[in-house]
């Protein structure tokens, strides 16, 4: 695999896919573009014998903001075949070892896309922030269906429409993390891993993966579906637009008649 997007860098080297948010002066925050460059890296990935494992990161320093909202206004959803949603799909379907190294802020979809990942290695600066109810949105991700299985519902109650940040110590409480080190180290550690399973044998992996996800693959499935549909119908009701108008304008937004 090569690069094929400035802001998504592809690697490949002993059988391990590395996929890295390159977009560090917009805080890696992910546009239309990127969620389709992913969506067929993951893809090409599926279907690649080379290919054992997938890992994906940031910078040491953030993650990623979550939807560059910019471009979101410009190119929202319209419907399964938009580019966030193949991502999605792609993602939570993928058959193979994923891998995210996790450093800085992880906002939105740069903290819901870590519940589809079978290890997650984050630096003691990391941040996860849920702040879709914030924007007059639903949550997304399959998310709603799959923090509260890992936190408990009141848990993820208070990270869902709370929608405030909470540090990589407690992700590492509740399962959401695996291992926490210093933001210079979360990158390496996690392709030393990384290629520690390419080295076992693929079918073993990928039969152990999905006999693990079996029972609510269907699910995972329907929530996005679900979730998207209310995404998208939330995207053009006035709460969203006052919070993205306030965001836009630099001010607090005001929900009172909404």
């Amino acid at each position: 695999m090569s690069d094929t997007h400035p802001d998504i860098l592809t690697h490949t080297e002993a059988g391990v896919v590395t996929l890295t948010l390159n977009r560090l002066d917009k805080k890696n925050s992910i546009t239309a573009s990127m969620y389709t460059a992913m969506a067929d890296a993951l893809i090409n990935a599926q279907t690649d014998a080379e290919v054992r494992v997938v890992l994906i990161q940031g910078h040491e320093t953030v993650f990623s903001a979550g939807n560059d909202l910019g471009d979101f206004l410009n190119h929202p959803p319209s419907g399964p075949d938009s580019p966030v949603f193949r991502f999605m799909h792609a993602l939570s379907a993928f058959p193979k070892p994923l891998i995210a190294a996790v450093c800085g802020p992880a906002v939105g979809i740069g903290t819901t896309l870590l519940l589809h990942c079978d290890l997650v290695y984050a630096g003691d600066n990391a941040a996860f922030a849920l702040p879709f109810v914030n924007l007059g949105l639903c949550p997304e991700l399959a998310s709603t269906l799959l923090l509260p299985q890992m936190l408990g519902y009141h848990r993820a109650a208070e990270a869902l429409l709370l929608g405030e940040p909470f540090m990589a110590e407690a992700a590492l409480e509740v399962g959401l993390v695996n291992r926490v080190l210093p933001p210079t180290e979360a990158a390496n550690y996690a392709q030393v891993q990384a290629r520690k399973l390419a080295a076992k044998p693929m079918a073993s992996l990928m039969e152990t993966k999905r006999l693990m996800k079996k029972g609510q693959a269907a699910l995972v499935a329907q929530q996005i579906n679900d979730e998207g549909a209310c995404f998208t119908r939330m995207l053009h009701e006035p709460a969203a637009k006052e919070a993205f108008s306030a965001f836009m304008e630099k001010r607090r937004p005001d929900f009172s008649k909404v």
